[in-house]
């Protein structure tokens, strides 16, 4: 059975409550409205993002990419969304949720036989350097070029703004090019190209999986898009990091990838109806976040927050002291053998999606 991707009209669209963190002139929404960031720039992030030993021994403790690989991409795409996009008072909530969520993400990790949790201030650096550096890497490589040494600068700080979103510190954010490649080199003796770790990526990289059922006739295209995204993804990647993971391109082929892409994302971004057809696609709950900027419909109050505001204003506490409590019952159930309580993902389905 296929699902239809129905697409919202401009006058259809609720307006937001306000442009969010950042807003229509900032680095972020230039950037992360390209369809390079939700395509390509998403995919890398993920799938790089399996090298972290205790990051992967999380995710596959819960089988979620493998057991319901669609509601998974979805659900997290949303998020990442939200903070992009997001008007303050659904990031914040969604912020704060999240922090449940990844409560019951706490176990021992098989290879060094210490513990993680998902909740980490490391390991969540790791992921939102991960996903910012992936997403300004693919707009890079397949979009407009690189930024003005200004606008990376205003870039990375607006990362750091994002940052007060998660449980680790803001300071610790690097502000710019060179900061970001010393973290990822400080990074890489902690990188193991384990077997769950090549399963793991090689899965998040067949894009297909993401995808709802097509009829017949449409199948053999989708099996296209997804290859084109995986090759085009792979050629992103340093080698180094290519030869940990078991995946393996050509140089001519990496060659051959980058205009080909340049061009049918310069020419998807044409037209705005269609980047969200794409998206739809791809995650079909993002669509309602990105749709009033791609669209251009205001929000009702056109004004900008930060985290900490946002948090004053609507009672939410800093992720890193957020829930407490539930966190020490959640690892204590987990680290004694006893399944933790899904509670933050019962909760997080209004806000991010359905699990099923």
């Amino acid at each position: 059975m296929a699902v239809p991707v129905s697409l919202p009209r401009r006058k259809s669209i609720e307006p937001a409550e306000d442009y969010g963190f950042f807003g229509p002139d900032s680095v972020t929404w230039r950037v992360w409205s390209y369809p390079t960031s939700l395509t390509v720039g998403f995919q890398r992030a993920v799938v790089v993002e399996e090298l972290d030993p205790f990051l992967v021994a999380s995710v596959d403790a819960t089988r979620a990419i493998w057991d319901r690989p669609r509601t998974r991409y979805d659900r997290t795409l949303r998020y990442f969304a939200l903070v992009a996009f997001g008007d303050s008072r659904s990031t914040a909530k969604a912020a704060d949720v999240l922090v449940k969520v990844h409560s019951k993400a706490v176990g021992t990790e098989p290879l060094s036989g210490r513990r993680y949790d998902a909740n980490d201030p490391d390991s969540q650096l790791w992921i939102h350097l991960t996903a910012w550096h992936s997403i300004l890497y693919a707009y890079e490589r397949y979009g407009p070029g690189k930024l003005s040494a200004e606008d990376e600068e205003r870039y990375w700080r607006e990362c750091a703004v994002a940052a007060e979103l998660q449980t680790c510190d803001p300071a610790d954010v690097p502000r710019t090019r060179e900061g970001v490649r010393a973290y990822f080199e400080r990074m890489r003796p902690r990188l193991v190209g384990s077997q769950v770790a090549k399963d793991t990526m090689n899965h998040l990289l067949r894009a297909e999986v993401m995808l709802p059922p097509l009829p017949a006739v449409l199948r053999p295209a989708a099996k296209l898009i997804a290859f084109a995204l995986r090759k085009a993804t792979l050629a992103t990647m340093p080698r180094w990091m290519r030869e940990m993971s078991g995946l393996r391109q050509s140089r001519v082929l990496d060659a051959l990838v980058r205009p080909l892409a340049r061009i049918t994302f310069a020419a998807a971004h044409l037209s705005r109806r269609a980047e969200l057809l794409m998206l739809g696609f791809l995650s079909p709950s993002t669509v309602s976040v990105v749709a009033p900027v791609l669209l251009g419909v205001p929000p009702k109050r056109p004004e900008t927050r930060t985290p900490a505001q946002a948090r004053e204003r609507y009672g939410y506490a800093e992720p890193a002291k957020a829930h407490l409590e539930l966190r020490a019952r959640q690892a204590e159930r987990a680290l004694s053998g006893h399944r933790p309580s899904d509670q933050g993902i019962r909760e997080s389905e209004p806000i991010l999606g359905s699990t099923t």
